[in-house]
């Protein structure tokens, strides 16, 4: 910084006078002080068991915040194998602000068989590669908790959410202490119990959302703001 302070006086002579140099300190200053206000990126990490509904979500959040969509959407499972990324996705409300990285991680599961992948008509060795891939996407989903600032947890609210592939993936965000919204999934269903993810994870704000239809993502976005942004 002094460096800096020394260059505005070194470029300044005497002629300039005193109205140019306080204007050059003011300018400076101003610089410092806006960059130190800038809101920071937050690493919004979307995980939950495969087929809970993930990647719909992080493509109507993606459409509502950047206009773009992000990930492919398909009933069969393991779809997303990779971390799907959409950087600088801002919410905005009222007078808050948030940039977001939105980060659609591949599905959390115990085993992935190419069974998985057979039995929605693939062929077998586009299958077996299909299960090596989603296995590595797992175990980078994984690694990225290291990266992420929070996580919205997705559950398919038509299914018992209280199983250990679930209890695991809630009990490595508490390790290492990341923020958490949990969400009740597919609420467009008749067969939706929403009550059944509360009871299951009761610890934890749960927000009642249809990622396909849209319902409720405002109050998700509210929620975000008051349980995940500092």
């Amino acid at each position: 910084m002094g460096h800096q302070f020394f260059n505005i006086f070194q470029r300044c002579s005497p002629l300039d006078g005193v109205n140019r140099v306080i204007e050059r300190l003011t300018d400076f200053l101003s610089g410092i002080l806006s960059s130190e206000e800038k809101q920071k990126e937050v690493s919004l990490g979307i995980y939950g068991p495969p087929n809970a509904g993930k990647s719909t979500l992080a493509n109507y959040m993606s459409r509502d915040l950047t206009g773009e969509e992000m990930t492919d959407v398909s009933e069969v499972p393991h779809e997303t194998r990779q971390v799907e990324r959409k950087e600088r996705a801002v919410l905005e409300a009222e007078d808050r602000e948030l940039e977001m990285n939105l980060l659609d991680m591949p599905g959390i599961s115990t085993n992935v068989d190419f069974q998985d992948f057979t039995d929605h008509g693939i062929e077998e060795d586009e299958a077996k590669d299909r299960a090596k891939e989603a296995t590595k996407g797992i175990v980078e989903a994984i690694n990225y908790l290291e990266n992420v600032d929070a996580c919205l947890v997705i559950f398919d609210s038509t299914e018992d959410p209280y199983t250990q592939v679930n209890v695991t993936i809630v009990g490595n965000l508490e390790a290492k202490d990341i923020p958490i919204l949990v969400l009740a999934n597919k609420t467009d269903k008749e067969e939706a119990d929403p009550d059944r993810v509360r009871d299951a994870f009761p610890q934890y704000p749960v927000v009642e959302i249809s990622a396909k239809e849209g319902t409720n993502i405002d109050k998700l976005y509210d929620e975000i703001f008051d349980h995940l942004h500092d």
